[in-house]
């Protein structure tokens, strides 16, 4: 563990253990990418991978948003598919397709040309980011590090792209349950090493993305995501009780309630969940989110409005306010801005004395 600077902003901790704020904290999934001009020139004469294996240039992504807006956190840049690429597979990032396995997992004798990574090497240039970024803020808000959910990493590696359907993925479930069990498991043990190191190395707030939670039915989801979810929170807040762990299964409408009985300190919502619904089914448990990021392209006014909105369905506490997934590449910096300072003015003015 390294001698870091004290932390002079705790919003986010704070709200993450249901302790008062005397505001919401915000920040903003894919807050640092190309939506913001200075990435874009960097990444100018970089590929996407080399920007993530450079921890130089990954801490200065890292740190664009912080510089730009009054956010309550920074979350390293990075992306969840260094994990497979550690383990032996090829993973490009293609221009209009995104990520692109030239040779995905098709048959559960594909799984023997995985490797067991050493973390500590294969994924040293993510710690060492990590420390970098924790020591150029100097306590000005924590940093949050983050990995993909095993469900999510194993359609990609399965389908070899993204996909709305994932069908090559989802029918591993249903054909090869046992080589699908044993790859989640296999994923779930690097993945708690992975997410347990990201602290040591620097991070003081971790979340799991299983962005592709909502194409599994309720059955499917609580045999083959879950369980792992649920582990790998287990593992990981046993060795760092101290640090918060955010969990955001996208479009698992479902899901809220069991997410709720896991150690995961935070759930994040997407932006076709109901907060007020998502309170009864989550009791005591912090929620994140959840504002549509389409909203962002709205005029000045209704984006303000439908923050206001998005705070008085929260309510004062146990709230991370964030948007309901990312930002857009074609979003406009400055209507992030409006999204940050007035979730800032707007939960102030509710926690005011009348």
């Amino acid at each position: 563990m390294y001698d870091f600077p004290p932390l002079q902003n705790d919003l986010l901790l704070r709200a993450a253990r249901g302790e008062d704020t005397p505001r919401t904290p915000v920040w903003m999934m894919r807050q640092a990418g190309r939506y913001l001009p200075e990435y874009r020139a960097l990444r100018a004469g970089e590929s996407f991978f080399k920007v993530c294996r450079t921890p130089a240039l990954a801490a200065e992504v890292t740190l664009q948003p912080i510089e730009r807006f009054d956010l309550d956190a920074a979350i390293i840049f990075s992306d969840i598919l260094v994990v497979p690429q550690a383990m032996g597979m090829e993973v490009r990032m293609e221009k209009g397709e995104g990520p692109v396995f030239p040779e995905p997992l098709r048959q559960p004798d594909d799984l023997d040309r995985l490797l067991t990574p050493d973390v500590s090497t294969e994924l040293g240039y993510v710690f060492d980011a990590l420390t970098a970024v924790r020591r150029a803020l100097a306590g000005r808000v924590p940093l949050i590090g983050f990995c993909g959910g095993p469900w999510t990493l194993m359609a990609y590696m399965v389908e070899g792209a993204g996909s709305k359907q994932f069908a090559q993925a989802r029918s591993w479930l249903h054909r090869y349950p046992l080589a699908a069990h044993e790859l989640l498991r296999c994923l779930t043990d690097i993945l708690a090493d992975y997410l347990i190191r990201q602290v040591e190395a620097g991070a003081q707030v971790v979340q799991v993305f299983d962005s592709w939670a909502g194409l599994l039915g309720p059955r499917e989801f609580a045999t083959f995501s879950l369980p792992y979810l649920r582990d790998l929170a287990h593992r990981f807040k046993q060795a760092h009780p101290e640090a918060p762990c955010i969990v955001f299964a996208r479009g698992a409408h479902h899901a809220l309630k069991a997410l709720a009985d896991t150690e995961y300190d935070v759930i994040g919502l997407d932006w076709t969940m109901d907060p007020v619904a998502a309170r009864k089914k989550t009791g005591h448990k912090t929620l994140q989110g959840n504002l549509d990021p389409a909203v962002l392209f709205a005029k000045p006014s209704t984006i303000r409005a439908e923050v206001r909105r998005m705070l008085e369905a929260f309510g004062p506490r146990r709230h991370i306010a964030n948007l309901g997934h990312g930002m857009h590449p074609n979003h406009d910096p400055a209507h992030a801005r409006i999204f940050v300072d007035a979730v800032h003015e707007f939960s102030e003015t509710m926690r005011a004395p009348e």
